[in-house]
């Protein structure tokens, strides 16, 4: 099979590292970075994951955080609270299920999926941060609304 540099790369890092973190970017700053993983349904049997809106470094550490406690026996389900991926503060994991998962967000997940011969897509969760001024999340009455909008809902099946 012919791969371009990039695929080659995330395959070498999977190997390496168990797994690659892919973090995308708006140029023009009108939709939220997002970071996601690729390589954790391959390594760990397990799901993928994606996070929004925070710093391209604080959201892969979040995610090796993830990798680690997956590692380590981590069995994630839906609306499961997440411990230790950011300081003082709890995350949510909620099951992505939106319409453009695969085409406009977790590309890379979703071919490592097809590489491997996998019928369908691989499980994703997106997690969620509340707000650092209110501890809210986006669901919750009197969130800011920059916390909502860095966010955008996966969850929902839109």
């Amino acid at each position: 099979m012919d791969f371009n540099d990039y695929e080659h790369k995330l395959l070498l890092n999977i190997i390496e590292h168990g797994w690659q973190c892919s973090h995308v970017f708006d140029p023009k700053a009108i939709l939220p970075d997002f970071s996601y993983t690729v390589g954790f349904s391959q390594t760990l049997n397990a799901p993928e994951f994606i996070t929004f809106g925070l710093s391209r470094d604080l959201m892969q550490n979040m995610l090796w955080e993830v990798f680690r406690q997956v590692k380590d026996g981590l069995n994630i389900s839906d609306n499961m609270q997440l411990k230790g991926l950011i300081d003082g503060f709890d995350c949510i994991a909620k099951k992505a299920q939106h319409k453009d998962l695969f085409t406009e967000y977790a590309t890379h997940a979703n071919w490592l999926w097809k590489l491997n011969e996998n019928e369908g897509h691989p499980d994703v969760y997106q997690i969620i941060w509340p707000g650092a001024q209110q501890g809210l999340f986006p669901w919750d009455e009197g969130c800011a609304q920059d916390v909502i909008d860095a966010q955008p809902k996966l969850w929902k099946g839109i």
